[in-house]
């Protein structure tokens, strides 16, 4: 079975760009914004990786990866982010809330599937995994 990514980015052409890129080898759902993507980790079954830009119409900058990071449902799962903010701004908050890999807006496609392959292969997407603190 196919590991599953959530994809959430305000842009319709990025999420059309990742559901392309990433849908060959992956289930890819995408949503538009931080309220699609509660009720969707809500009602089902948890993504293997999300996928999110910190800037999102409905919230606060940064408030939907500091829930998904310091959630005790969500929080195990590994966080891509995709920003268009400021980089050491964006560097900062990404290890302070644990991200596994962030690219800036524009980003190159084929280093975001090259990262996801290797975060597969080395077993960061497995659902049973332990994270080391």
């Amino acid at each position: 079975m196919k590991k599953q990514i959530l994809a959430i980015d305000d842009s319709k052409a990025i999420r059309f760009l990742l559901q392309t890129v990433l849908g060959r080898d992956y289930q890819v759902v995408t949503v538009p914004d931080g309220y699609s993507a509660m009720y969707y980790l809500s009602h089902r079954e948890h993504p293997d990786l999300i996928i999110a830009d910190p800037q999102l119409p409905d919230m606060e900058k940064w408030e939907l990866i500091e829930q998904l990071a310091s959630s005790g449902m969500y929080g195990d799962i590994p966080l891509v982010v995709l920003s268009g903010l400021d980089s050491k701004e964006t560097d900062a908050k990404c290890v302070e809330h644990g991200v596994l890999k962030y690219f800036m807006k524009p980003f190159n496609p084929v280093e975001l599937v090259e990262a996801i392959q290797d975060l597969v292969s080395n077993g960061q997407l497995d659902k049973d995994r332990v994270l080391a603190s």
